[in-house]
């Protein structure tokens, strides 16, 4: 068996030796804090922080020279600046004085003989990176929807890549070398977990290579973020900042939009966040822009082998880590673990929840979703949400006068259930949220079910009208345009007969 790389033995990735420069940086920087990654030395100083990226190569990082570290600590700064322009100073080199002795430049200052370089970026509050709130209990639903609506808008603003990666064929070559790489950490990981996955995941890829290539055809594979887990993303100013996009490969960071989200999702789940998880999911389906041929909920029926991948990747990378640093090995084969579990098949249901405005449908659909289903639970199909998508407005304007016809109500319920559908046959599960005041929209759930081949559980919310006024009145930054008057209105409504399950919200929760 052979010895676990150290810090005495040189792994074979580190193809330089930096000791001099990382020796220079402690003294001059005097800083409060050094961080270690596979990949950087980060310095915190002052206001400052400064990356030195540690001259590796790995099959996926190549910092083996001077010159691509360079190009690298230059792609840092580009690719940051879009989602993080307040962190992100620039890049400063290392050179030799007239004595030999290493100096350290400003950002912005030219050389052509710089031993290095560094990144530098403006330092902030580490107990704002989510991780740490997560440690400590800090994150909120709130914070979710906050952070839903930033990736969203990132990603729409992303153009479309519909050449190079993101074919069937690269994603096979990348589930192969997930499977090789775990491979090659031997007893860092546990083997047999390695197999199991190189078994798994391939498995979990082939049934949808057809939907991989209308994802790329339809403009879902954009360079994204690339490594968006929890402890790059920060909170500034009350909103969350991802920062630490990858820079060093278009292959890592070419991908498809919900594959970039797929990160943050299972940094979250893996951390019994769950509900914290769907609702980020859930947001950020409610905002994102639709692809006229690859709906993102089709898209769904890849999110396991996204998940694992992720899982995966953090596992063999954080093995990596402890080949440096001789930490332990643990986290890194939990996350193995994980990458097994969300590949465990789990039968979608449809779940709908009905009643009338200010009855509590929304809370208590966001309530359930977590629990039915996949990882990270059911995605919630609002009538709220489908309303103002289908007129092309923000979730949180308005609907004009005359929007709430019968005619616009059952083009509502058409789209709501065509969602569904697509949701459904991607193996998610799926929550329905509206009023379905009427007979035959609570038919048409019951029939969708039917259709699909799923379970179905109706629920049927009441509250005294009361109540329902009170809660209406008090939102704000929501997607139903409800009002007091609307209650009023809807309370005199002939409902039918209600075969769906009764249950009493009379607590007075905003919904």
């Amino acid at each position: 068996m052979a010895l676990p790389e150290t810090v005495n033995a040189r792994p074979s990735f580190v193809v330089e030796d930096q000791s001099e420069v990382i020796a220079f940086l402690a003294a001059r920087l005097a800083p409060a804090r050094r961080i270690d990654t596979h990949g950087a030395v980060v310095f915190l100083s002052g206001d400052r922080a400064y990356k030195l990226k540690r001259a590796v190569k790995f099959p996926y990082m190549d910092f083996s020279t001077v010159g691509r570290r360079a190009a690298m600590c230059a792609a840092e700064i580009d690719i940051n600046r879009q989602l993080a322009p307040e962190i992100y100073l620039g890049v400063a080199p290392i050179r030799r004085g007239g004595d030999g002795q290493l100096m350290l430049g400003e950002p912005g200052h030219a050389c052509v003989d710089a031993v290095d370089w560094l990144v530098v970026m403006r330092r902030f509050d580490e107990e704002g990176m989510l991780d740490r709130m997560a440690a400590r209990g800090a994150l909120t639903p709130e914070l979710m929807t906050a952070l839903g609506a930033r990736i969203a808008l990132f990603h729409d603003g992303l153009p479309a890549i519909t050449a190079g990666f993101g074919g069937p064929d690269d994603y096979r070559h990348s589930v192969a070398a997930d499977v090789r790489q775990m491979r090659e950490a031997g007893d860092r990981l546990d083997p047999l977990t390695s197999e199991a996955l190189a078994e798994a995941m391939p498995r979990a890829l082939e049934p949808f290579v057809e939907l991989v290539a209308r994802r790329q055809a339809a403009g879902a594979v954009r360079r994204c973020h690339g490594d968006l887990h929890l402890r790059n993303i920060v909170l500034l100013g009350g909103q969350p900042v991802p920062f630490d996009a990858i820079e060093f490969s278009d292959k890592i960071a070419n991908i498809d939009v919900l594959y970039d989200l797929a990160f943050t999702l299972m940094d979250l789940s893996r951390q019994g966040l769950g509900a914290l998880a769907n609702r980020l999911l859930n947001e950020w389906l409610w905002r994102i822009a639709d692809l006229p041929e690859a709906a993102h909920d089709e898209a769904l029926a890849l999110l396991p082998l996204f998940l694992s991948r992720r899982a995966s990747i953090r596992a063999y990378v954080d093995s990596a880590i402890t080949a440096v640093s001789g930490g332990d090995n643990a986290p890194a084969r939990a996350y193995q673990q994980a990458a097994l579990r969300f590949l465990q098949p789990a039968p979608p249901r449809l779940l709908a929840v009905g009643g009338l405005s200010g009855s509590g449908k929304t809370t208590l659909a966001l309530k359930l979703a977590p629990e039915v289903g996949r990882t990270p639970g059911a995605v919630v199909v609002r009538s709220d949400v489908e309303r103002k998508r289908l007129a092309g407005i923000g979730l949180e304007e308005r609907m004009p006068a005359g929007s709430y016809s019968p005619e616009a109500s059952a083009r509502v319920y058409a789209a709501l259930l065509a969602r569904a559908e697509r949701v459904l046959r991607a193996g998610h599960s799926v929550v329905l949220d509206a009023v379905f005041a009427r007979e035959d929209e609570r038919r048409a759930a019951e029939a969708l079910a039917t259709k699909v081949g799923v379970p179905f559980e109706g629920i049927w919310l009441d509250v005294p009208k009361d109540v329902a006024q009170a809660r209406v009145a008090a939102r704000k930054g929501d997607a139903s345009d409800a009002t007091p008057d609307v209650v009023e209105r809807q309370f005199g409504y002939d409902l039918g007969e209600i075969s769906w399950k009764p249950y009493s919200t009379s607590r007075p929760t905003v919904s």
